[in-house]
């Protein structure tokens, strides 16, 4: 069952159990190998969402992003092959048609690693810090950060778990928070906001790649013979 958004402006104290505790640090040392695989060949990256913040659920998933320009997918690939990660499925997906196309490659069910394949808009870069973002450095030593969840709750970690409250109708306070723009807040919200409308939306574009196919060749493919794509290839941020 999908997360629905909060309208209140209560402050709710949440407390961590030791199961609570125990799954985030499994989740989290997911995470470090994942990172660290891509950290020697020099690709640095970081978790966000949940696994970020601390809030974890039971099915709560490790989502890797590697932040720098990736110049060659084929380079990511490696980087997890000789750490001994499967990688059990590939894709280009997109969000809307506006937004950067990226590969995304499922590790397990729980588990990716993300990278742009084109120039990213202020609002798309600054998503991963709306959600809350941790690097490795971070990961290892234990930080846990501020960000917003499905629900559009504010989640500011504490001793003993979270503090959360809303964040509709205090957007402006929230970005100043986050150190994001009110656009990328304002621009989550609604998206967010349209979901609990609609339901799911999905995403705009979802392509799995064939098992012999790079990222690179793949959005060629695309590009080829859809115009919508051509055109955000050449968009600039």
């Amino acid at each position: 069952m999908s997360l629905k958004p909060r309208r209140s402006d209560a402050y709710q104290e949440i407390v961590y159990d030791n199961q609570h505790w125990q799954m985030l640090q499994d989740l989290r040392e997911k995470a470090i190998f994942l990172m660290s695989a891509l950290e020697r060949f020099h690709l640095p990256a970081v978790v966000y969402g949940s696994v970020a913040r601390g809030d974890i659920k039971v099915g709560s998933d490790v989502d890797v992003f590697i932040t720098g320009g990736v110049q060659n997918s084929f380079l990511v690939e490696t980087a997890l092959e000789q750490a001994g990660i499967l990688v059990n499925s590939r894709f280009v997906v997109q969000a809307t048609p506006m937004y950067a196309m990226k590969a995304h490659i499922e590790i397990d069910n729980v588990s990716s690693v993300s990278f742009s394949l084109m120039d990213m808009r202020s609002v798309e870069r600054e998503f991963y810090l709306f959600g809350g973002g941790v690097s490795l450095d971070q990961l290892k030593a234990g930080l846990r950060v501020v960000g917003v969840d499905k629900r559009l709750m504010f989640v500011e970690p504490s001793l003993g778990g979270h503090v959360e409250s809303s964040v509709v109708g205090r957007e402006v306070l929230v970005a100043k928070m986050l150190g994001v723009s009110v656009e990328t807040v304002l621009d989550r919200v609604r998206a967010l906001t349209k979901r609990d409308l609609v339901g799911r939306t999905g995403v705009f574009l979802k392509k799995e790649l064939l098992p012999q196919e790079t990222f690179e060749l793949a959005l060629k493919r695309l590009s080829d013979f859809n115009p919508a794509v051509r055109r955000r290839i050449k968009k600039k941020s």
